[in-house]
């Protein structure tokens, strides 16, 4: 449907609208360009502060991704006006001020509308030279594939939210979350990576298969290197699965194959992801570079390999 609408040909825009893409890119010079996206989403948790912080963190990862560094940012907002305390927003904003802070980022303003259920995140803008931008489009054969976070969000929030999640369990997975990809995008521009995205809600998979797509490759996975939060396929065995996950795998179905990879671990590599890692394409001479310039904050994890394009796109090896 979007394919329809008219659009107005600019050269000074880099990156726009390509599914690939994690955010827009747009020239202002031969040394600077602007990098704008916008996220929000539903309450993951029920702390309002954590959910801020874990609304920012998320939000700031597409500019991530690109190597970019956010500026500033403003606040989009939906709440209930009337139906719960506007204490509660104010917790909201201010745990999202927080993560901002941390990040460097100036919230500048925003806007808010009378919604059924809150929502919260960022319109975000980011500055980079315009020679240096990381996108999904180059990763090479050859290239190893490396994920700085573990998987396994998806399920522990789905399974908080039925009551069924152990608090030790929610807290490690609330750590990951509210972890910015700053240290990680720091390390892949220092290292120099061919192509990288960020994990959010079409699950490694989904994000790895529009890397592939954008850049004419396959790619092989090794499912026992792909690291998870511990208690992950705990959750996901007793069926504390996102409607999302499913959809994920339906979607891959006619070019993703997997050989000797359990139920679980499949629905993990689908999960829905909130504020997930990079996935980063790099030659495989510049893996031990990228681990020494990585911080204590992030996984330099090898998980598989880019191949020549073939079919099926993707193969997920269990052993």
């Amino acid at each position: 449907m979007l394919r329809q609408l008219p659009r107005r040909h600019d050269p000074n825009l880099v990156i726009g609208d390509n599914p690939a893409d994690d955010a827009g890119v747009y020239r202002l010079s031969d040394t600077l360009a602007l990098v704008e996206s916008i996220d929000f989403f539903t309450p993951v948790v029920d702390d309002p502060i954590t959910f801020g912080r874990i609304a920012v963190a998320n939000a700031l990862s597409d500019v991530y991704a690109l190597g970019a560094c956010p500026r500033t940012a403003l606040n989009v907002v939906g709440f209930p006006i009337g139906a719960i305390p506007l204490d509660v927003l104010s917790l909201i904003l201010a745990g999202g001020a927080e993560k901002a802070a941390e990040a460097g980022v100036t919230i500048v303003g925003g806007h808010t509308v009378d919604n059924p259920e809150p929502l919260y995140g960022l319109a975000v803008t980011g500055t980079l030279h315009p020679d240096r931008i990381v996108t999904a489009r180059h990763a090479r054969p050859g290239d190893v594939l490396v994920l700085t976070k573990p998987l396994g969000t998806g399920v522990i929030t789905t399974a908080h939210k039925a009551g069924a999640a152990r608090e030790a369990d929610l807290e490690q997975a609330v750590q990951w979350m509210v972890t910015l990809n700053a240290e990680a995008s720091a390390a892949m521009m220092e290292t120099g990576v061919s192509a990288a995205t960020d994990i959010t809600g079409f699950g490694l998979l989904g994000h790895l298969l529009d890397l592939c797509t954008a850049s004419g490759v396959s790619a092989e996975i090794h499912a026992p290197a792909v690291p998870l939060l511990p208690f992950a396929r705990r959750y996901a065995r007793a069926g504390h699965v996102p409607g999302g996950t499913r959809t994920n795998l339906e979607q891959l179905s006619d070019r993703v194959t997997f050989e000797d990879v359990d139920d679980d671990l499949r629905l993990l590599l689908a999960d829905p992801q909130t504020s997930g890692g990079l996935l980063l394409s790099l030659p495989a001479d510049r893996l031990e570079s990228l681990r020494r310039a990585g911080g204590a904050r992030m996984l330099t994890v090898p998980i598989g390999s880019v191949a020549p394009f073939g079919r099926p796109q993707i193969r997920v090896l269990g052993h």
